[in-house]
């Protein structure tokens, strides 16, 4: 894909965990704006409101058959995919480590078949299957509905832990069972590509490839890498939030180009609403068309003035440019110990003063230039506080005008 295709170096998810993450894509909105700033679990008593226009509803103004096959991860019940737009669901409803065997009083983990579960998964060798059957139903869809246009979401539970691979993967990367299990999840995608390619829709399909958070660095060799940035997955750090964005559809989207410019997942609702020609969301969103982005990855700008990083309801930090400030607040620090295989070897909290880092020569965030940028330092914390006015801010309790109310959970 990235040979065909964009990649972006400075690609974001709006969120370093599942659930907000995956409320900004579908939305194009910061998660404290739709109400998810955290991470829900099984018992949770909200979710993705209704209210909320997402990707799916939109394009049923065009009549796009719709389909949601993996992890969903935002609200039981009455908030499953079927309630927001999408046609069909197979999949979980929520992360594959929510399960009885993880110490918790959480019920059994199913698949479900749109709001029924249809097979419970008891074991690691029922998770070993995910990717594999995930794929089949991704395929299918395309096929069945090779006539019309579609929109097909497919998030796949793996790598999260706990991680399997099929026996036809399971060993054959030669390199331990995270990176079996990435193989796996790259076969797949290039099934969803020669699918496409088999039907002659590869020139009338925009595919996107990208991530919902960073690596879980406590889980050690099952948790992938950060490669240059610091700490991961919960952290508002850049290995938590810069994930990978990959966009292709030949003879549209130029082959082999990278993109630097700061884009974001949120960005992928009104960019695919311009190229579907449909009305984006009546309600405010925060996301941008990066359609520029695509067809001139060199010379178009970004549309980020600035961008927030927040978690889980914190505004922990601002990025502007190559100007990265984050203002004091606690974290995980994940670098030491290492867990392995499947064991995490657990966390300790720090604090970070108010630091500044120039991500074009220090994209770790090693060193904090805040005393020789006072000026700098200034600009960004005012942009700071018209986001907390705005998106809300729980470290500093400020409430938000921008702020909607999450979906309520019902019983069935």
């Amino acid at each position: 894909m990235a040979r065909e295709g964009v990649r972006f170096t400075s690609f974001y998810t709006a969120s370093p965990a599942c659930s907000p993450s995956r409320a900004s894509l579908l939305t194009g909105c910061y998660p404290n704006r739709v109400g998810i700033p955290q991470v829900l679990n099984p018992e949770s008593k909200t979710g993705l409101n209704p209210d909320e226009e997402t990707i799916p509803e939109l394009l049923k103004q065009k009549q796009y058959a719709t389909a949601c096959v993996g992890k969903w991860h935002l609200g039981v019940n009455n908030l499953m995919p079927t309630s927001h737009g999408f046609d069909s669901f197979y999949g979980l409803p929520y992360s594959n480590d929510m399960w009885p065997k993880n110490g918790k009083h959480w019920p059994t983990l199913s698949l479900f078949e749109g709001n029924r579960p249809v097979k419970e998964v008891t074991s690691l060798e029922d998770q070993a299957t995910l990717t594999q059957t995930y794929t089949e139903r991704a395929t299918k869809f395309i096929q069945d509905n090779q006539k019309r246009p579609f929109m097909l979401y497919l998030a796949h539970s793996m790598p999260h832990v706990p991680i399997a691979a099929s026996p036809k993967f399971a060993g054959k990367s030669g390199k331990g069972l995270y990176a079996d299990t990435i193989q796996e999840i790259d076969w797949s995608v290039g099934q969803v590509l020669q699918t496409l390619r088999k039907h002659k829709l590869e020139k009338n399909t925009l595919v996107i490839f990208t991530s919902d958070n960073g690596p879980w660095r406590p889980y050690g060799n099952h948790a992938g890498s950060p490669g240059p940035f610091r700490e991961g997955k919960g952290t508002t750090f850049e290995a938590g939030m810069r994930v990978p964005g990959i966009f292709w559809q030949p003879g549209t989207v130029p082959a082999n180009q990278v993109c630097d410019k700061i884009a974001s997942t949120m960005d992928v609702l009104p960019t695919i609403a311009a190229k579907a020609v449909v009305s984006p969301p009546a309600k405010t969103i925060d996301g941008h068309d990066i359609t520029s982005l695509l067809t001139s990855p060199k010379l178009a700008e970004s549309p980020w003035k600035w961008y927030f990083y927040f978690w889980p309801g914190e505004l922990q930090a601002v990025r502007s440019g190559n100007w990265k400030l984050h203002v004091p607040h606690k974290h995980r620090n994940q670098t030491e110990p290492s867990g392995r295989d499947g064991k995490s070897a657990g966390e300790v909290t720090k604090t970070i003063e108010l630091s500044l880092y120039n991500l074009e020569s220090d994209p770790g965030e090693t060193t904090n230039v805040a005393t020789q940028h006072p000026e700098i330092v200034a600009r960004l914390t005012r942009i700071i506080q018209l986001g907390r006015n705005e998106l809300g801010d729980t470290l500093t309790g400020t409430k938000g005008w921008g702020v909607r109310t999450a979906g309520q959970v019902s019983s069935l």
